[in-house]
């Protein structure tokens, strides 16, 4: 089982999204993802980290769940304008990704999972 992958910029480019080369929204991934954009003194953050390592387990295979240190990853961060951490952007196959701020309970996260995402 895989767990919730953590991204550089680099990384970031290779499996969501080149910003550097492209203009328009081209998402690179094979599957649907979920991009958390978090910080380890967050309170919500650590407490939006267990949900997220069991949706991964309860979808692998089915969507992606990658985590964005926005200490560590300022330039990525300021790219997306994160301004108020956990940021999670909700990245479908097809379309534009949507970005939710704030902490989500696991029904929350599950119902966006389904409408936005378009994942049972």
């Amino acid at each position: 089982m895989a767990n919730v992958e953590h991204l550089t910029e680099q990384t970031f480019k290779v499996k969501v999204f080149d910003f550097d080369t492209n203009k328009e929204w081209k998402y690179t991934g094979t599957l649907p993802c979920i991009v958390d954009f978090y910080a380890n003194w967050c309170g919500p953050c650590r407490a939006v980290a267990p949900i997220l390592e069991e949706l991964q387990k309860e979808f692998a295979g089915k969507l992606y769940i990658y985590k964005v240190n926005t200490d560590e990853q300022q330039r990525l961060s300021s790219v997306f304008g994160i301004q108020s951490i956990p940021s999670l952007l909700f990245v479908p196959l097809q379309g534009q990704p949507q970005m939710s701020m704030g902490a989500m309970d696991k029904t929350s996260f599950k119902k966006v999972i389904a409408e936005v995402l378009n994942v049972k």
